[in-house]
């Protein structure tokens, strides 16, 4: 299979769009993890959104197809993009705050790009990339704050979690492309994978937490999950699942890259905040790495004078 490494003006207006969708996830996980235990909240999302898609399915009148190999790969992408990973996150965030999280889930390209490398043909790192990375995470940590690092070691296990979601995602990144050359679409890819993962958590949920023994939450946690379900899960996965057929692992995942500077961006726009000189500086730093990734910006290496180099 053959991907775009050069992403086009729809990828990256959906790649902004999933970083918003995916930020948010951030939010409503600290609202709902205030009342609702981990395991409890990711078996909502996944089962609300995989509902979700059904309906949308019954109603565009597209079938989801029997094929046992194709639910075997929903399995492996279920385990490998939703129930490991969400429940590393919802724990983690008992324990790290949400910015922290998402600087540490900040690091899923770096993840990406490594294991694209050896388990793919045609994503293999370049030094370009991996520096265009590296550029990109700086302005990540400068728009967030470089005081938010100050956490780092404070709950290690929590932040290993985190981080070990985002080794996750890089792996189903990796392994989620094959659905294209099995035909299935975003949609029936999206609902497929949600399905498994649903049918693996609903059991844990019910010998772990005992739903019948919790007390009813608030609104204000109903109304995170339901975010998290609607829109960072549901919505969020069919735009997935359409990048990754278009622009390849690595780049799908640059959107994790994305998430604070949207989320400073909704915060000028929504509550009337402020931008400050980090955040230009931040955000230019993130918009050269991301140039330099999508092979916009080539660098060029020095390799001293040579055939009239003026170096």
């Amino acid at each position: 299979m053959t991907v775009n490494r050069s992403m086009g003006p729809v990828e990256w207006s959906l790649l902004a769009l999933l970083s918003i969708l995916w930020g948010g996830a951030f939010f409503f996980v600290a609202v709902a993890v205030e009342t609702l235990p981990p395991l409890t909240i990711v078996t909502l999302r996944i089962g609300i959104a995989a509902v979700v898609l059904y309906l949308i399915m019954w109603m565009t009148g597209i079938e989801i197809p029997a094929e046992r190999r194709l639910w075997i790969a929903f399995a492996g992408m279920g385990l490998l993009n939703n129930v490991v990973p969400f429940c590393l996150i919802a724990w983690g965030q008992i324990y790290v705050a949400s910015g922290l999280a998402s600087i540490l889930n900040a690091t899923t390209p770096f993840f990406t790009a490594i294991v694209a490398h050896f388990l793919t043909r045609d994503e293999k790192l370049t030094a370009a990339r991996l520096a265009g990375i590296a550029v990109a995470f700086a302005g990540v940590v400068a728009i967030v704050g470089p005081e938010t690092l100050e956490g780092v070691d404070a709950d290690a296990l929590a932040q290993l979690a985190v981080l070990g979601a985002a080794l996750s995602f890089a792996f189903a990144a990796v392994f989620g492309r094959r659905f294209r050359d099995m035909g299935a679409a975003p949609l029936v890819t999206a609902t497929g994978q949600l399905t498994v993962s649903t049918a693996i958590l609903v059991p844990l949920f019910l010998a772990v937490d005992r739903p019948w023994s919790l007390p009813a939450p608030g609104w204000e946690a109903g109304a995170a999950v339901a975010g998290l379900a609607l829109l960072s899960t549901a919505l969020a996965y069919i735009i997935y699942f359409r990048i990754l057929a278009t622009a390849g692992a690595t780049n799908l995942l640059l959107a994790t890259l994305l998430i604070p500077a949207t989320a400073v961006l909704l915060g000028v726009a929504v509550l009337d905040e402020r931008l400050d000189l980090q955040h230009f500086a931040g955000m230019a730093l993130l918009a050269c790495g991301l140039a330099v990734i999508d092979g916009r910006v080539r660098l060029r290496r020095l390799t001293g004078r040579r055939h009239g180099d003026p170096t």
